[in-house]
């Protein structure tokens, strides 16, 4: 049984509108790199041109970001369920 990764809505329609990705690797980085072979158009709005994963997307392994356990080295094991949360900026603050 693969690691799943869940694909947020902005970012299926690059992974044929699917809402969650099956994918192997006995790492989040590497599950998420596999998903982005399988999808290539997926992977420039995961990686920067230096192949990290952008500062701006969080991945997170149950309730924990990995960026505060060991990264994309954090450790998955079949059943695992990766979630893709882009980072989301914005807005005005209204004058009172």
């Amino acid at each position: 049984m693969p690691v799943i990764i869940q694909i947020p809505t902005a970012l299926r329609q690059f992974a044929d509108g699917r809402s969650e990705i099956s994918a192997e690797g006995s790492t989040a980085g590497g599950a998420i790199a596999a998903s982005a072979e399988r999808y290539p158009d997926i992977k420039r709005h995961l990686y920067d041109e230096h192949g990290a994963l952008r500062s701006f997307i969080n991945v997170y392994l149950g309730e924990n970001n990995i960026k505060n356990l060991e990264g994309p080295e954090t450790p998955v094991k079949d059943g695992d369920v990766l979630m893709i949360v882009p980072a989301i900026a914005g807005g005005t603050v209204k004058p009172s």
